[in-house]
C-alpha cells in the first residue's frame, strides 16, 4: 500500500453498504472486471490492464510479473448512494488464505466465470463451500466478447455443475460478425418478448425470483397474467439472493464496458447489506458466552482483522471488517488472538491504541473519520494484531471464532543468504507468519533446519519473493531433510569401562549392560537388575542419564537412537574415584558399544494421512499413494457432497512434494492432513551412514 491520498466515499448506514467478494478460477477475469467497475463508479479515470501490470488491485512485484493475483485486493467506491467494497480474491488454490479472508469480509460472493473456459472443478468446490455457510452468490460470465466465447454453453455448465436455482438474467445480442452489440435483460418484458426461448427463460427467472422471495402478492399478479416489469421484480430479486438459494447469472465484457452498469445495479439492488447478512457468533476471550451481535453502529465494538500487510511508508497495515459498533481514530481497542499456536500464533489478549483509519482503493489509503458497523477499513500500526484477530472494547472484550483454513503441508527449508540477512531473517519470518495465517514456521531440532510450511509451490515462491522485496532479506532454499533415527538390530551384552588415572582423584566406572530393540514408539527404556550392590544405587540414575544423553545425541552425531531397552546388570565402583560424571560417561559408552556389538537399523518417520478428494479421483489417488510405498487402509464417501476421504499410512519422505502431486491429480480440488505415526525400517537408499 502507498501513502495516504485521494478522497474516500463517506461512511454510510449499513443498509447502504455492499461488501462483495469476486471469486473464481485463475484467468476468469476477476481483476479486469474489478477494474471496469472502478472506472464505472468514477474511482479510476481509466482501466489498467493485467497484461501491462497497471491494474489498481495487483500491485505486488510478483503479481505484475506473473500477471495474476496472489493476494486480496480491496477497493471501496460509491455508486447510487451506496458504499461498495470490492474484494478481489486470487484464483489459484495456493492462495486459499487470501480467498477465505475475502469471503470473511464480504456479505456476498460474485463468481466470475469465463464464457470461454467455463466452470472448473475448483470453482465448483468453492461454490459448495459457500453454500455450506449460506453465503449469497451470483454469477457473472466474463470474456463474452472473445471469439471463442459460448455464453449458452457456459450457462448450461453453471446450471449443471452449480446446482439448482441458477438462472440467466441476460441474453447476448450479437451482430452478424459475432461481436456483442448489447445485452438483453430478461427482467424487461419488451426487450425479451421477441423469441420463444427468451419467453421461456423469462418465465423461469420470474418464477424462481417469486418462489425464493415468497412474495404471494406478486405471485398472484403473475398467475393472473399481469405483465411484470423490472421495477416489480428487483426488490424480490434482492430478497431471493440474500437468502442464499437463488443465483442470477449476468454477463459482462469488462474491456468494452458492456454489462458493467447492469452488474452495478444488481450489486446495489440485489445483493444483501451487512444488516441482512448478519454477524458471526462471538464469545468472551475466556470462552464464556456473549450476547449475539447486530450490525448496529451504536452497539458494542466487534471487528476482525481479515488481512495484514506491511507498507514501506507506514509499517504494518491491518484490513478490518467492523461487525458491530464504530471504529474511531485514536481510541483504545482490545486485541484478542486465539487458537493458532501450532502455526506460530500464540494466544494474546492486550490493549492497543489505534491511529488513523483509512479506506483502501488498491494501494491507496484514503483517510476517513470513522468506520461504522458493516464497513471495511484499514488501520495502521497495530503492532500486535495479526490476521484473524478480534478488535473490541477494552471494557467489554469479545472474540470472533477463526475461519477455517487449510493446514500448510509443503515444507521449504530456508537459510539466510548472508550473515547480514541472518540477523534480519527471524524478524522477517515473524512478520510473514503474522500476515498469512496459512504459513507455519518450524525449527526442527533433529535436523537443525528452519522449515517454512506453505500451501503449495506457488505459495512458497510468493513468500520467498516477499522476504526479498518486502522485508529486504535474501534466503536460499535447501533440500528438506527427513529426520532419520536408529535402533539396535538385535540383543547384545557389553561391558563399558570409564577409567582414568591422572594424579589425585581419578575417574572410575565399570558397567555391564544388556540391550535389545524395543517396540515401536517405546523410546529409551532403562532398567536395572543389580545384585549385591556392585554399582551403588546412587549411580544408577547417572548411568541412565548417560544412556539417554547419548541416545539423543546419536551415535554419529545426527541420528537419534530410539526404541531401545537397556538393563544395567553388573559393574564395579571405586570408593574414591567413582562419581556421577564417571558413571554418566560409562552409560554413554555402553550405548555406543551395544550399537557396535548388535548393529543398528535405520528407521524413517511415517505419517497417517487423510486425503479428501472428489469421488471420481479416488482411484487415481490410491494408485499414486501405492507408488509412494503407502499402505492404503480404507476410504469413505460422503454421498451428499460426492467427496471421498482416503486413509493411508505413508513414509514422510514421500510427502515432501505431495501437495503439488495431489493438486495435479485432482485438478486443484484435493487436500490432505497428516499426523505422525512413528518410525519403521528405512529402505537401503535412505540407510546411508550419518
Amino acid at each position: 500500500m502507498a501513502k495516504e491520498t485521494a478522497a474516500a466515499p463517506a461512511p454510510r448506514p449499513a443498509g447502504q453498504v455492499r461488501n462483495v467478494a469476486l471469486v473464481g478460477h485463475t484467468g476468469a477475469g476477476k481483476t479486469s472486471l474489478a477494474e471496469a467497475l472502478l472506472v464505472a463508479t468514477g474511482a479510476l479515470p481509466r482501466a489498467g490492464r493485467v497484461e501491462d501490470g497497471t491494474t489498481c488491485l495487483d500491485t505486488e512485484d510478483v503479481e505484475i510479473r506473473q500477471r495474476r493475483s496472489v493476494s486480496l485486493g480491496v477497493a471501496t467506491v460509491e455508486h447510487a448512494g451506496h458504499r461498495i467494497t470490492l474484494l478481489d480474491t486470487p484464483g489459484a488454490p495456493d492462495f486459499v488464505g487470501e480467498l477465505r479472508a475475502g469471503l470473511r469480509a464480504a456479505d456476498a460472493a460474485l463468481f466470475v466465470v469465463s464464457a470461454v473456459n467455463g466452470v472448473d472443478a475448483t470453482t465448483v468446490a468453492l461454490w459448495e463451500e459457500c453454500a455450506a455457510v449460506g453465503m449469497p452468490r451470483a454469477v457473472v460470465l466474463t470474456q463474452i466478447d472473445r471469439p471463442q466465447a459460448d455464453v449458452d454453453d457456459a450457462v448450461r455448465l453453471c446450471q449443471m455443475l452449480l446446482g439448482e436455482n441458477v438462472f440467466p438474467v441476460h441474453l447476448v445480442d450479437r451482430a452478424a460478425d459475432g461481436s456483442v452489440r448489447r445485452l438483453v435483460s430478461l427482467l424487461d418484458p419488451d426487450a425479451a418478448a421477441s423469441e420463444n426461448e427468451a419467453d421461456r427463460l423469462r418465465s423461469e427467472l420470474i418464477e424462481g425470483i417469486i418462489g425464493e422471495s415468497e412474495d404471494e402478492a406478486l405471485m398472484e399478479r403473475y398467475l393472473a397474467g399481469d405483465q411484470l416489469v423490472q421495477g416489480d421484480l428487483i426488490a424480490d430479486l434482492g430478497t431471493a439472493v440474500a437468502r442464499g438459494h437463488f443465483h442470477p447469472v449476468l454477463c459482462a465484457a469488462p474491456t468494452s464496458g458492456i454489462g458493467v452498469d447492469s452488474l452495478l445495479e444488481l450489486v446495489v439492488a440485489g445483493f444483501p447489506s451487512p444488516a441482512e447478512h448478519g454477524c458471526p457468533p462471538v464469545t468472551r476471550p475466556d470462552g464464556g458466552t456473549a450476547p449475539a451481535l447486530d450490525c448496529d453502529p451504536d452497539g458494542p465494538l466487534v471487528a476482525e482483522v481479515v488481512k495484514t500487510t506491511t507498507d514501506p511508508y507506514v509499517g504494518r497495515v491491518s484490513l478490518v471488517r467492523v461487525f458491530s459498533g464504530t471504529l474511531r481514530p485514536d481510541v483504545a481497542v482490545h486485541v484478542s488472538g486465539h487458537g493458532a499456536a501450532d502455526r506460530g500464533h500464540p494466544d494474546h489478549d492486550l490493549d492497543e491504541r489505534i491511529g488513523s483509519i483509512t479506506s483502501p482503493l488498491g494501494s491507496l489509503l484514503r483517510p476517513v473519520a470513522a468506520c461504522p458497523a458493516g464497513d471495511i477499513c484499514a488501520i495502521a500500526r497495530l503492532t500486535s494484531a495479526e490476521t484473524g484477530d478480534t478488535l473490541s472494547s477494552p471494557e467489554d472484550p469479545r472474540l470472533v471464532p477463526p475461519w477455517e483454513l487449510p493446514t500448510p503441508q509443503l515444507p521449504v527449508a530456508v537459510e539466510a543468504a548472508s550473515r547480514s540477512d541472518e540477523d534480519r531473517l527471524a524478524t522477517a519470518l515473524a512478520r510473514l507468519v503474522a500476515e498469512d495465517p496459512t504459513v507455519r514456521l518450524e525449527r526442527r531440532p533433529e535436523t537443525g533446519q528452519l522449515l517454512l510450511w506453505c500451501v503449495g509451490d506457488a505459495h512458497a515462491e510468493v513468500l520467498l519473493e516477499r522476504l526479498r522485496s518486502r522485508h529486504g532479506v535474501a534466503v536460499t532454499t535447501v533440500p528438506v531433510r527427513v529426520p532419520l533415527v536408529e535402533t539396535l538390530a538385535g540383543p547384545a551384552r557389553v561391558t563399558a569401562r570409564h577409567v582414568k588415572q591422572s594424579g589425585g582423584h581419578g575417574q572410575y566406572a565399570v558397567v555391564v549392560v544388556e540391550g535389545e530393540p524395543g517396540p515401536p514408539g517405546s523410546g529409551i527404556v532403562f532398567a536395572q537388575r543389580i545384585v549385591g550392590g556392585t554399582v551403588p544405587s546412587q549411580f544408577h540414575a547417572s548411568v541412565e542419564k548417560g544412556v539417554r544423553t547419548q541416545a539423543e545425541r546419536g551415535l554419529g552425531g545426527e541420528r537419534a537412537v530410539v526404541d531401545v531397552r537397556v538393563t544395567l546388570v553388573d559393574g564395579k565402583a571405586h570408593s574414591v574415584d567413582s562419581s556421577d560424571a564417571a558413571f554418566q560417561a560409562a552409560g554413554a559408552q555402553a550405548l555406543r558399544e551395544l550399537a557396535a556389538a548388535a548393529g543398528t537399523r535405520v528407521l524413517e518417520p511415517w505419517c497417517e494421512v487423510a486425503v479428501r478428494v472428489p469421488a471420481e479421483h479416488v482411484g487415481a489417488v490410491m494408485s499414486d499413494l501405492s507408488s509412494r510405498r503407502a499402505r492404503v487402509t480404507g476410504s469413505d464417501t460422503d454421498p451428499a457432497s460426492d467427496r471421498a476421504t482416503v486413509h493411508a499410512e505413508v513414509p514422510e519422505v514421500e510427502l515432501l512434494a505431495y501437495p503439488g502431486v495431489l493438486r495435479s491429480i485432482t485438478h486443484g480440488t484435493g487436500s490432505f492432513d497428516r499426523r505422525p505415526l512413528g518410525h519403521e525400517p528405512a529402505p537401503a537408499s535412505l540407510s546411508v551412514p550419518a
